[in-house]
């Protein structure tokens, strides 16, 4: 029967296990705690008991695999600069310190097993601000210690182009590395040959150097590469500006739409027929006849009669 400390370990082994192959596959952002808790199978309770929060979590994953790993590199590294000083120390023996160990750890299960490299190539080409800073923060004593030995072995290129091409080189080898195991990248790189890792990491090798040892490129070079640049950004402007235009006709013509169907579902006042203007015009008419009450009505004067006026004065005489 397990003891509650060995319950607690096996739990946090597969919390790490767990979260390690889910940042294989999808990447840091990508990789949630219900993941985790589902593949590992555990609760969220646990993940928080033993981690407490997702970065706490990658960086024990990331820790338990590339500690020991560049342990090794920088022993190995200054072996090969103890044994070849100065000047015969060569671009091969600085790849080797790199590599070497790396390869080694992908064929011990209880360090890194089949899915190192992988793990190696999803670290180098993680673009999250998480893995990078903590690549940063943890591991830049080595890449100088790298870096300087790069320098003495190729004092030929300049310390900020060998920068760029050390960056370029390991990045595409990174994500050659991050998708697929050694076991299938072994045929991939051997034609089915059965080799060794000498000559896989040979091959890798001389592809990295080919990149490091590169002539720095030429005024003709740069010259025709703005070329390029300039009829690919003058195509993106014609685009552009078409798309513009497009959209603006597009526009216009659902606002003509839109008016046409408004308009058509405005209500139209019906016509009133001949005999009911009559009526009204007969009744505005009678209106206007109608005496206002109220007003004062002026007296009706009839012209005089000669007659009545003589009748008028005889009977008052």
């Amino acid at each position: 029967m397990k003891t509650g400390k060995g319950t607690a370990g096996d739990t946090k082994a597969r919390i790490l296990d767990a979260t390690e192959h889910l940042f294989i596959e999808v990447g840091y952002e990508a990789t949630s705690l219900r993941q985790v808790t589902s593949r590992a199978i555990v609760n969220l309770a646990a993940v928080n008991y033993h981690f407490r929060s997702k970065d706490i979590m990658m960086q024990a994953v990331l820790g338990r695999r590339l500690d020991p790993l560049n342990a090794r590199r920088l022993a190995l590294l200054d072996a090969c600069e103890a044994r070849w000083r100065g000047e015969q120390l060569r671009c091969e023996h600085v790849m080797g310190a790199l590599f070497v160990p790396a390869l080694q750890m992908a064929r011990e299960p209880e360090v890194g097993g089949p899915s190192f490299l992988r793990l190696l190539g999803r670290v180098y080409s993680d673009t999250s601000p998480f893995i990078q800073s903590y690549l940063l923060g943890h591991y830049a004593p080595v890449l100088g210690r790298f870096s300087d030995a790069f320098a003495r072995a190729l004092p030929e290129i300049p310390p900020h182009e060998l920068g760029w091409r050390l960056t370029f080189a390991l990045k595409a080898l990174a994500s050659v590395l991050a998708g697929d195991t050694p076991g299938n990248l072994l045929p991939a790189f051997t034609q089915g040959q059965d080799q060794s890792d000498a000559y896989l990491l040979a091959q890798l090798s001389a592809l990295v150097m080919a990149a490091l040892k590169a002539p720095v490129p030429a005024s003709q070079q740069l010259s025709a590469l703005q070329d390029v640049f300039l009829i690919g950004e003058t195509q993106h402007a014609e685009e552009r500006a078409g798309q513009i235009a497009s959209n603006a006709l597009k526009a216009q013509q659902a606002e003509q739409a839109e008016q046409t169907q408004r308009a058509d579902t405005l209500p139209i006042a019906p016509r009133k027929p001949r005999r009911t203007a009559h009526s009204e015009g007969a009744r505005r008419a009678a209106i206007a006849s109608l005496t206002v009450p109220g007003a004062r009505e002026r007296p009706i004067i009839f012209p005089s009669n000669p007659l009545d006026d003589w009748m008028r004065m005889r009977s008052r005489t």
